[in-house]
């Protein structure tokens, strides 16, 4: 496959995909001195903004797309650095605190994908994750629908992306059972107020149809991205400017005993 996020389409809507950051990092206490991993890291912007809150003498931000991690050596230095890397084999020991907003979703196997994130944790370490759980909306369902069409179908191999996202009363058992005694998950719809109903259409560009335009040729991802838009705009109210609710999972956790703060 190739690498088909485009950081210029993703960022057409940037105070809008800003704000669930900004909320989970909300959660996170800061830890002078410490070390942080930023997960899904994109184009290191938010890494910064990330590292300064926390305090910490390093932060990495990991990226395995080429295009997002072009764009982060403006952001470097000062205790913060990035590399490319899969999340699905990120391993390292004695971390101050795990953040990852809205990467994890991309990745399978939920219940053995955290324990192995928190193992990544020292004692009173922090989890902190960010996820979209919009995969009921028509931007998402419609996306899969035409993917079962035989004709790009044909063209896919067959592929339709899954949903890994379980319920959040699962992932806060998770954490329990995982040693987390102090824990803040919560389901959160940020309504998003866009021009028209076309816009839905940008902005799955950016996110999730960027996972089959990495399997289709220019050709075969132009047809089933005009398919999509008849698809869709038919099924969205025509309304202007279009409400479009958005929900997110944001979930946060330390270990140790419980005490005051987020939990």
């Amino acid at each position: 496959m190739s690498d088909a996020w485009q950081p210029e389409q993703y960022a057409r809507f940037r105070a809008e995909r800003e704000q669930p950051f900004h909320d989970l990092l909300a959660l996170v206490e800061p830890v002078p001195g410490g070390r942080v991993v930023d997960l899904g890291c994109g184009t290191g912007v938010l890494t910064r903004v990330l590292h300064e809150h926390t305090g910490a003498a390093e932060t990495v931000g990991v990226d395995r797309s080429e295009a997002m991690l072009a764009q982060s050596a403006q952001h470097a230095g000062r205790g913060v650095r990035f590399e490319q890397g899969d999340i699905e084999k990120f391993a390292e020991s004695g971390l101050d605190v795990v953040f990852s907003n809205a990467a994890l979703q991309w990745v399978d196997g939920h219940e053995t994908l955290f324990p192995r994130l928190a193992a990544t944790l020292g004692e009173d370490g922090q989890l902190a994750v960010q996820m979209p759980m919009n995969h009921d909306h028509p931007s998402h369902t419609v996306a899969h629908e035409v993917a079962r069409e035989r004709r790009h179908a044909e063209a896919l191999g067959g592929y339709v992306r899954g949903y890994p996202l379980r319920d959040a009363e699962w992932y806060a058992e998770l954490l329990a059972r995982m040693g987390f005694a102090e824990q803040h998950v919560r389901l959160q719809v940020y309504l998003h107020q866009l021009t028209g109903p076309e816009e839905v259409v940008e902005w799955v560009k950016g996110s999730l149809l960027t996972d089959y335009r990495n399997r289709l040729s220019p050709e075969d991802y132009e047809a089933y991205l005009a398919d999509f838009r008849e698809r869709l705009l038919a099924e969205l109210p025509d309304e202007r400017p279009f409400l479009y609710p958005f929900k997110r999972l944001l979930l946060w956790g330390r270990k140790g005993a419980a005490g005051p703060g987020n939990g």
